[in-house]
C-alpha cells in the first residue's frame, strides 16, 4: 500500500509544481517555500517502503529543488536566489512559531496539546539542521545549475535537471542525516543509502516528466 500511495504522491506533487509553472514566478517561489516547510514537518514520521524504513519528507525535498531549477530555467538566477531567501525564511518563521505554540498552557479539555508536543519538542535540531543544510544545498544546487546550463548548453533540460538534483541531494543527505539524526538512529549510513536511492527514484520519475514542463509554459523556453 504504501509502495502505491509513494507513487502517487510523487506524480501529485510533480503536478502542483507544474502548475505553479504555468502560473508564473511567484507560485513558484511560494511552492519552493512550502515544500521546504513541508519536508520539515513530515521529516519526523517514518514508514516501510520497499523493506526498508524511510522519512515522508524525500517528495517534497525533490520537489522544492526541481521548482528552483524550473524558475532559474525560466527567470534566472536572480529569481532562484530570491526563492531561497524567501524559502528560509519561511523555515526560520516555522521553526520559531512551532517552539511558541507549545509555550501555551492547553485547557483541561484540549486534546491536540500532547501531539503538537510529540511532534514538536523532539524537533528543534531537526529544525536547525534542516534550515542550515537546506539554505546551504539550495545555494550550491543554484551555483551548480548554472555552471551546468553554461557547460552543457547543447543538452536538454531534463539532463542538467538530473545531474543537479543527484548531486545536490546527495549532500542535502549525507549533511542532513549527520546534523540532525546522528546519535538518534541505529545506523546513520543505513539512513543515509535508503534516502538517497529513495530521492534517486524520485529524480528519475521527474527528469522523465520535466520534458512536459513545456507544455505549462507554452513557447516561453527552450526544453
Amino acid at each position: 500500500m504504501n509502495e502505491a500511495l509513494f507513487a502517487a504522491h510523487i506524480l501529485l506533487v510533480l503536478g502542483f509544481v507544474f502548475a505553479a509553472l504555468r502560473l508564473g514566478k511567484s507560485a513558484l517561489v511560494a511552492l519552493v517555500a512550502l515544500q521546504a516547510v513541508l519536508a520539515n514537518l513530515f521529516v519526523v514520521k517514518q514508514m516501510p517502503l520497499f523493506g526498508f524504513v524511510v522519512t515522508c519528507s524525500d517528495v517534497f525535498a525533490i520537489g522544492s529543488i526541481l521548482a528552483l531549477n524550473l524558475l532559474q530555467e525560466v527567470y534566472g538566477k536572480e529569481a532562484a536566489q530570491r526563492a531561497i531567501k524567501t524559502s528560509f525564511l519561511a523555515l526560520l518563521f516555522f521553526a520559531l512559531m512551532s517552539q511558541v505554540h507549545l509555550f501555551y498552557t492547553p485547557s483541561e479539555t484540549d486534546a491536540a496539546h500532547e501531539a503538537f508536543q510529540t511532534i514538536f519538542s523532539s524537533t528543534p535540531r531537526i529544525v536547525v539542521a534542516s534550515i542550515a543544510v537546506f539554505f546551504l544545498v539550495q545555494k550550491i544546487d543554484v551555483r551548480l545549475f548554472g555552471w551546468l546550463k553554461e557547460k552543457f548548453e547543447g543538452r536538454k533540460f531534463p539532463f542538467r535537471v538530473g545531474i543537479s538534483l543527484l548531486i545536490s541531494q546527495l549532500l542535502d543527505t549525507v549533511l542532513f542525516s549527520f546534523a540532525g539524526l546522528y546519535g538518534l538512529v541505529e545506523s546513520i549510513f543505513d539512513i543515509i543509502l535508503v534516502s538517497f536511492l529513495v530521492k534517486c527514484l524520485i529524480i528519475a520519475c521527474s527528469s522523465a516528466l520535466v520534458t512536459f514542463s513545456k507544455r505549462f509554459i507554452k513557447d516561453e523556453i527552450s526544453v
